[in-house]
């Protein structure tokens, strides 16, 4: 039997991971014009009032490689190669705030321009 300090600890555990999904900032990724086989630009939209993107990466299907994502001066986050990119993609991200998230098989493989996205919860 559990003595009652074990059950109140696995209880505060539960709380802790429960608002800890439910302050989870919304993200949206949006594919925007210039994406194609090799390139991907993406409009990231991050919900959380008072933060921003401060790092995304990509990572391909079937690779264990981050790949960094830079922001051009419109505020979309591109990516360049010199082959084709494999999706579906995974993300992971860091805020200003030192936020840090990773979000698996968002973007699929056959994109369309114009696409949002958005991470199973």
């Amino acid at each position: 039997m559990a003595s009652s300090s074990s059950r109140i600890l696995a209880a505060a555990a539960l709380a802790v991971l429960f608002v800890g999904a439910m302050c989870e900032a919304p993200v949206t990724f949006t594919v925007e014009k210039g994406s194609d086989e090799k390139n991907l630009a993406l409009s990231i939209k991050y919900n959380k009032e008072g933060d921003s993107m401060a790092e995304v990466e990509l990572k391909e299907h079937g690779s264990n490689e981050w790949l960094a994502l830079k922001k051009n001066g419109d505020g979309v986050w591109e990516i360049k190669s010199d082959k084709p990119l494999k999706g579906p993609f995974n993300f992971r991200f860091v805020s200003e705030k030192g936020m840090r998230n990773v979000f698996d098989d968002v973007v699929l493989a056959e994109f369309k321009v114009g696409t949002t996205y958005k991470p199973e919860e």
